[in-house]
C-alpha cells in the first residue's frame, strides 16, 4: 500500500478558500497513492481559536465538497484531516472526514479529547463520543486526532474494533515535538499497528508547528519522517506485517486488564 501524508503549511496571508483549492490540487497530484492524509484543522490553523467560529462549516460544507471531488479525481482514499464543524443542533466539533476513491463520505470522526486545559479548543468545541474505523482494501483504519495521541486507551479500543493502521492528523506544536515522535512510536509498538501521523507546518496564531509527519511500523521502526516545512511524505508499506507481527510476538493475547470487569 502507498500512503502520502501532505504536511500543509498554514499561511495567515492565504484565505481559507484559496487554501482549499491549493490543497485539492496537492491531493490530485497523489493519484498513484492508495491513501492520502491531511493534517488537523488545516483550513484555519489548529491554534487559531478566534477563527473556529467564523470559519466553522456544516459537515457537508465547502471543504467536504472540494475534498470529495479531489478524492474522486485522484482515485484515492482520502483522510481529509479535520475541520471546525458547526452542528446546527449543537456546538462546534473538530471533525475529521474520510472519503472513498469515488468521493463518497466513508466516515466522519469528532475528536474525543480536546486540547486546551479549560481554554481554547477545550471550551470552544464539543467532545465526540464514537470510535471510528474504516475498512480499506487490505487494512482497517483507526481514526484519531492530535491530542488523542496522548490517550492509549482510545487506541487499544480502536484495535479491539479491528484497526490495523492508526491514522492521526494533527496540529502539533514545535515545543513538544519530542513527545510527538515518542508517542507515535509508542502507539505503534503497544498496538502492533502501523501509525500514520500527519502534522502541519508553518505557524498557527503565533504557535510554530512541529511538522515531522511520521510513519511507524508495528515494531516501532520509523519508515519515513518529514522535515519541518511543507512537503509530501510518501511511503510504501505492507499491511500484512500487522498480522505477522501479532503472530510472531503475540503480546495482545496476553492482556489481563480491560477485557472483563475486575473481581471484587
Amino acid at each position: 500500500m502507498r500512503a502520502s501524508l501532505i504536511q500543509i503549511a498554514v499561511d495567515e496571508g492565504e484565505s481559507v478558500a484559496e487554501r482549499r483549492q491549493r490543497v485539492a490540487a496537492l491531493v490530485r497530484e497523489q493519484a498513484g497513492s492508495d491513501l492520502v492524509v491531511l493534517p488537523e484543522l488545516w483550513t484555519t490553523g489548529a491554534f487559531a481559536y478566534e477563527e473556529f467560529g467564523p470559519e466553522a462549516e456544516p459537515l457537508e460544507g465547502p471543504t467536504y465538497e472540494v475534498m470529495a471531488k479531489a478524492a474522486s479525481d485522484a482515485g484515492v482514499w482520502l483522510h481529509a484531516g479535520s475541520i471546525p464543524e458547526r452542528d446546527p443542533d449543537g456546538p462546534l466539533y473538530n471533525t475529521s472526514l474520510v472519503f472513498s476513491p469515488s468521493g463518497e463520505l466513508a466516515a466522519a470522526y469528532r475528536k474525543i479529547h480536546r486540547f486546551g486545559f479549560d481554554k481554547g479548543e477545550a471550551v470552544l468545541m464539543g467532545a465526540g463520543r464514537d470510535l471510528v474505523t474504516v475498512r480499506l482494501p487490505g487494512t482497517t483504519l483507526g481514526v484519531a486526532t492530535c491530542y488523542d495521541l496522548r490517550f492509549p486507551e482510545l487506541f487499544r479500543s480502536l484495535v479491539d474494533a479491528g484497526a490495523e493502521t492508526l491514522v492521526i492528523p494533527a496540529g502539533w506544536p514545535e515545543r513538544r515535538r519530542a513527545h510527538w515522535t515518542l508517542l507515535a512510536q509508542a502507539r505503534a509498538v503497544e498496538n502492533q499497528a502501523f501509525v500514520l501521523a500527519c502534522g502541519t507546518a508553518g505557524t498557527h496564531a503565533g504557535v510554530p508547528q512541529a511538522g515531522h509527519s511520521i510513519v511507524v511500523d508495528p515494531w516501532g521502526e520509523v519508515l519515513a519522517e518529514a522535515g519541518a516545512g511543507e512537503e509530501v511524505l510518501t511511503v510504501d508499506f505492507d499491511p500484512a506485517k500487522v498480522a505477522a507481527t501479532r503472530e510472531q510476538f503475540p503480546a495482545l493475547k496476553d492482556r489481563m486488564l480491560g477485557l472483563e470487569p475486575p473481581r471484587r
